[in-house]
């Protein structure tokens, strides 16, 4: 399926790859370069924060915790001191990523406010702070409307115009999102804008192009942070196109400069539950949840525990994950479409359903109108449903788990041709997409293979 974004600006990958290739050094990768991250006070002669811990990635000491008591102490001599208030509200909206603790998002709203408050017109870092702050509870509209602010008051910021990218990204207006990686790139290569181009690409189905970015990205690395991260993307790259052998000898790389990187432990177990390999798996995983309890770390390992008949303790880790959903919401964040889809597969559809409109309402991304979809097959809502999986591939994204629910909702419709050309895609892209609906499809395509 083509993307109508892609036949309106044909030449616009060609020239983000040609630039970013022009890098010359890596920054420190923060909350997965693809989300919002703070940033330094770029061109502004102002202090920067302190580079913090990507969200779960923990490396040693923890300079995060210890920038944030820095700041906190500079406040209690110097209480109006805006920079250092909007810098603390970026580095606990990080905090709240790095340690799945959404406590700390009412903490980063107030003193960014506070921050704001103090009158000064040039505050990008307050505004860009309120952009990340709304981002991370899923409310992009108003993400978008603070990152526009920033730009406007700050537009040689590179990081900002990556934070106008995000927004624009999660809101489904991709032709805009890739203009303003593009800024980001001509200002400013580096880390922050290899990590989005690589994710411009990957988005659009370009894998090959996805990985070069982020081969770059570790030639270039700075350090064991930024070598973990780009390991950790460049497994996840190999993992989701059906290469676990690959995925496990990069989160090895990883861990051999990181030991303490948490986020390569949930990739070397998706590696190892794809080969086989178990009980490696469960261990890995469960030290992950231990270290760092984000929801997808604890949904992967119910979902591992569900797939090995291990129903108890499947049940044990659903009844965590939706405690820590009331959790999230209780702090202002939106549910987004692991909720949905979490209800699908293992609630209540009809809520399924519920949540995933009001997702899609706040975040019209890919991965919402696919939650939407599923959710709707589910529920018996057939039609709609196959109209929301239309808009989820639109860009051609190279998604097993789109396919393989496109396919499910294409043999609900007694389209037994298109329902096999869907399943076979995902079981090419990946056959080792989940340890629950990779089986399943995999049976339904044998049932539906002519007689």
């Amino acid at each position: 399926m083509t993307s109508p974004h892609r036949s309106q600006r044909p030449h616009r990958r060609a020239v983000l790859s040609a630039a970013v290739t022009t890098a010359l050094g890596i920054g420190l990768f923060l909350a997965g370069g693809l989300g919002l991250s703070p940033w330094n006070a770029e061109n502004n002669g102002r202090p920067a924060p302190q580079p913090g811990t990507a969200a779960g990635h923990r490396t040693g000491a923890d300079p995060l915790t210890a920038d944030i008591a820095r700041l906190q102490t500079r406040l209690r001599r110097t209480p109006r001191d805006a920079v250092s208030l909007g810098t603390l509200g970026l580095d606990y909206v990080q905090q709240a990523k790095a340690t799945a603790d959404p406590t700390y998002y009412p903490k980063a709203e107030a003193v960014l406010k506070r921050s704001l408050a103090t009158g000064e017109r040039d505050n990008f870092t307050a505004m860009g702070g309120m952009a990340a702050l709304e981002a991370a509870r899923h409310n992009f509209t108003q993400a978008l409307t603070w990152a526009k602010k920033a730009v406007a008051v700050n537009p040689y910021n590179s990081t900002l115009h990556g934070t106008l990218g995000d927004a624009y990204t999660q809101l489904g207006r991709y032709d805009e999102a890739t203009d303003a990686v593009q800024r980001m790139v001509d200002l400013k290569p580096g880390a922050p804008s290899l990590s989005r181009a690589s994710y411009v690409a990957e988005l659009r189905g370009d894998t090959a192009t996805a990985r070069t970015h982020m081969r770059r990205a570790l030639q270039d690395s700075a350090g064991p942070a930024d070598q973990a991260f780009a390991h950790y993307y460049l497994g996840e790259l190999a993992f989701n196109n059906g290469d676990p052998t690959t995925a496990l000898r990069e989160t090895a790389a990883g861990l051999r400069v990181a030991p303490t990187h948490t986020a390569l432990l949930q990739g070397r177990a998706r590696a190892e539950a794809a080969l086989g390999r178990t009980d490696a798996a469960v261990a890995d995983l469960t030290q992950a949840v231990q270290r760092v309890p984000q929801p997808e770390y604890i949904l992967q390992l119910g979902e591992l525990y569900q797939s090995l008949g291990r129903d108890r303790e499947a049940a044990e880790q659903y009844r965590v994950f939706r405690a820590e959903q009331k959790l999230f919401a209780a702090a202002g964040v939106t549910p987004d479409s692991d909720a949905a889809l979490f209800e699908t597969d293992h609630g209540n559809p009809a809520h399924a359903v519920t949540l995933a409109r009001k997702g899609l309402t706040t975040r019209p991304f890919l991965d919402s109108h696919d939650a939407l979809a599923w959710a709707l097959h589910t529920s018996g809502h057939n039609r709609e449903a196959l109209a929301e999986s239309d808009r989820a591939l639109t860009l051609g994204t190279r998604n097993a788990l789109f396919h393989y629910h496109r396919g499910m909702i294409q043999r609900a419709l007694g389209n037994n041709t298109a329902a096999r050309t869907e399943l076979t895609q995902a079981l090419r892209i990946n056959p080792y997409f989940s340890p629950l609906h990779a089986p399943k499809a995999r049976t339904a395509l044998e049932a539906l293979k002519p007689r």
